[in-house]
This record gives C-alpha cells, structure tokens and sequence, in this order.
C-alpha cells in the first residue's frame, strides 16, 4: 500500500490484511510497521523560563547532562585511560515518571524542580516509516502452508483485492511484492534479450543446416521440452520462477541440438545414396545411443543441483523436459521429417562417390544381379 497520507495508508492496508486473512493458504498476516511507540515531550514555560533565567537551550543541556551524561574527567587504569561520566543515579534518570522532578540550576545557582518550567507531555508517534519513492509504504506480510508456493498464493488474492483498488484515490495505490515482484524483474531482464536470442540461434541453426525447411523441423522439436518440465516441476513441487525459466531455455537448445545431430545424419546418408525413407530409419537408429547416452549423463550431473533451494527448479526443468524430451525426440522428428519430404521418401539423391554405402544397404540378391549384369 502507497500513498503520501501515513493514516490513509494503514487504513488500506488494514482492509488488505482482512483479506488476507480469509485465504486458508496464509498464517499469520501482519503489517511490517504499524504499532504507535510512546515518547515524552517537554513543553518549555517560556515566562517561568525567562523569570529563572534560563533559556530553551539551558533547559537541553541540563537534561542531556542528566540523563545522557557528560565526562568530566579521566582515570588511568594500568596503561588506560577511563572517561568518569557525571550524570543522574539510575533510580531518578530511568524512570520516566519521574522526569519533573530532576532539578535543573537557574541563575544564581538555585535549583528548580524541571516541573516548574516544563509540561511533561506524554504521547505516540510512529516508531519507523518506511518510503518508496517519496511516498508511505505498509507492506501487508504473511507466511503460507508447507506444500503451498507463495506466488500460487498471491495470485489467489489479488483477485479478491480488486474491489479495494477500485475504491482507491488516485495518489494511492497497491502492489504485489514478494516473490512475484522479485520473479517479474528476473523475467523483464530475460525478455529484453530474447529476441535477440532468437535471431542467434536461428542464425547458427542456419549456418550448420543450410535449409529453411530444415531449420523450421529443427525449431519445431524446441516445445517438446515443456511436457517433461512441466511433469517435474509438479512431481517435485518446486515453483517455476525465473531460475525454471532459464531451465527451460537451456533446455530447447539441448533438444535443437539432439535434432541438429539427427537431421544432419540424414542429410548425410541421403547425400551418399539412400532414400530418405532409407535415411530416416537408419540415421534414426545409428544416432539414437548417443543421443540417449548424452541426455543421461545431462540428466545425472543435475541430481546434486536439484537439491538447492535456489537452483533447483532449474536442474529439476532440465532434468525432467531432457528426459522426455529425447525419446520423443527419436519418435517425433523421423515422423515429422517423413511427412515434410513425403513426396520424395523413395527417392534417390545419390552423390559421387556413394556407389559404396548403397552397395553396403542393398539386398543379397541385388549384389548378385549387379555383379551378373558386369
């Protein structure tokens, strides 16, 4: 709650914390500053001042004497020296009832009772105001159950907060903090950069696969990531914040790369004389060991991640979306490729020099025909 009136803004803030209070998610809801201290107030008797001979200032400094103290001189102890502070004995200076009657010296060296030329005001002020751009800020706080995540929480109430912000003046205004503020910069600093990301990555993936239609089949298996994420971040409860959300980028490019390998095999075998139905199956089963192979020994140098508190989500993403991901991957990307070049699965694109591979795929009986037809 913000705004420049200090009553006005407990006055919303009590009304937010009432809300607060009803979601059965939340324990113990309180504001960070909020309870009044007590202070006491000398007034000075300007004429009785005056009439003594004193003046505001001497009034000061007789009780700072008292009360505070002043050295007066030193001691050696050994080799050191010790202040001797002359000030009033505790049982007069600690007791605030008994502030009047300390005795101050007026002209002449007379002492008088400080009732005489002081009222003694007793009062409340605040003890600490906190600010956020020059305005009064009260932050309503609370703990949440074990199980629960705060983020989940506070978008739960935030709904139910909207009939107060609309009753709101204009200088005045409510804002989430916590968690969600703290993820929503993490998350502003990642999206600034993002495009640019992008137009990085699809210009490598451009450089190394040299085809449109095959930077798109590349691109396409980036998503598949986002099950097995999504499955481990619940079975393991951990929120997706900004640290899962570094995961999951780290993540589409480990998946990009498993289907670079992939694609360019087949590209490979397709150059050196076999069909691409030929290609996809063979590529397919020849890179899959060492794609599953390099997720798992991914997946297992994040275990002893997962365990932070901080950088578990993270590890926990990749772990889970790598795991799904590669064996959809196997399964996903021959089909889609099969269905992309569908019009030329048969077909032989041979290159100089494959005469050898194809005559290493080729049945019996065709090397029999080949070699009685020479």
């Amino acid at each position: 709650m913000i705004g420049p009136d200090t009553a006005k803004v407990r006055d919303i803030a009590y009304q937010v914390r009432d809300v607060v209070e009803q979601n059965e998610n939340v324990v113990d809801p309180h504001l960070d500053w909020n309870e009044q201290s007590p202070y006491l107030k000398l007034v000075v008797d300007q004429e009785r001042a005056r009439a003594l001979g004193l003046t505001p200032q001497d009034v000061s400094n007789a009780l700072a004497l008292l009360i505070s103290g002043a050295q007066v001189t030193t001691v050696r102890d050994g080799i050191e020296k010790i202040g001797v502070v002359a000030r009033a004995v505790p049982a007069e200076r600690l007791d605030l009832a008994k502030i009047g009657e300390l005795t101050i010296t007026a002209r002449g060296g007379m002492a008088v009772p400080l009732s005489q030329v002081a009222k003694v005001e007793y009062a409340h002020e605040e003890p600490i105001l906190w600010r956020r751009n020059r305005d009064m800020a009260i932050t309503v706080r609370a703990d949440v159950r074990d199980g629960v995540q705060a983020p989940d929480v506070t978008n739960q109430i935030w709904p139910k907060l909207q009939k107060i912000r609309d009753s709101l003046q204009p200088a005045y205004r409510i804002e989430t903090g916590g968690a969600i503020e703290e993820s929503a910069k993490g998350n502003a600093s990642i999206f600034i950069l993002f495009p640019v990301m992008v137009v990085v990555m699809l210009l490598l993936l451009m450089i190394q696969l040299q085809s449109f239609s095959r930077l798109l089949l590349v691109f396409l298996t980036a998503p598949l990531g986002i099950v097995g994420a999504s499955l481990g971040l619940n079975v393991a409860g951990a929120p997706f914040g900004f640290v899962a959300l570094l995961g999951l980028i780290a993540l589409a490019g480990m998946i990009m790369r498993n289907a670079v390998i992939l694609v360019d095999q087949i590209e490979t075998d397709v150059r050196q004389g076999l069909t691409r139905r030929e290609a996809i199956i063979e590529a397919t089963v020849r890179r899959a060991r060492p794609v599953v192979l390099t997720a798992l020994a991914a997946i297992l140098a994040m275990i002893p991640l997962s365990r932070s508190a901080f950088w578990g989500p993270m590890a926990i993403t990749i772990m889970g979306g790598l795991f799904v991901a590669t064996f959809l991957t196997l399964f996903y990307l021959p089909g889609l490729y099969a269905l992309w070049f569908r019009r030329s699965l048969d077909r032989h694109e041979a290159a100089p020099g494959a005469d050898h591979l194809a005559m290493q795929h080729a049945e019996p009986s065709q090397i029999a025909l080949a070699g009685a037809a020479e």
